[in-house]
């Protein structure tokens, strides 16, 4: 069931990004940004991520369960990050800590470089949604204007 909960997110939220193609990785961070609370020391991390998305190379976001998600930032960017097709995120006991943890972009060569996590922030999902179909219908509504 998570697996299928997960297709589906993952099918909406890059059918959003492939609607327009002019969407930046800063204008998805900015939107991600947006709807993310305050910075968090750790959170309970429970051995798999639900999901992930890369929001440039030097953020992403990763769902520890469907409705769950946190916008991590990171110290410096992260190579490959962009291009991944699978990470790993280290943690300790079952917690992910800022200024302590990291994200490992896995399967691009043997030389896997540490991404430190400098902040993690707990997303609003609901809001998220929310925020991301109001700019599709936005965008579809201006793209009807223009034709």
């Amino acid at each position: 069931m998570k697996a299928l909960v997960f297709a589906v997110l993952s099918t909406l939220a890059f059918s959003a990004c492939a609607a327009d193609a002019r969407v930046s990785d800063a204008d998805r961070l900015a939107l991600y940004r947006a709807n993310a609370g305050q910075p968090v020391a750790n959170f309970q991390y429970f051995g798999r991520l639900d999901g992930w998305t890369p929001l440039g190379d030097s953020a992403l976001a990763v769902w520890t369960k469907p409705s769950t998600a946190y916008l991590i930032e990171l110290k410096g960017t992260c190579q490959d990050l962009d291009f991944a097709n699978a990470i790993t995120v280290t943690n300790q006991s079952g917690r992910v800590y800022a200024n302590f943890d990291k994200v490992i972009v896995l399967g691009r060569g043997m030389n896997q470089m540490p991404c430190w996590i400098r902040e993690m922030r707990p997303i609003d999902v609901k809001a998220l949604k929310a925020a991301e179909q109001e700019k599709r219908q936005a965008q579809t509504a201006e793209r009807e204007k223009t034709t």
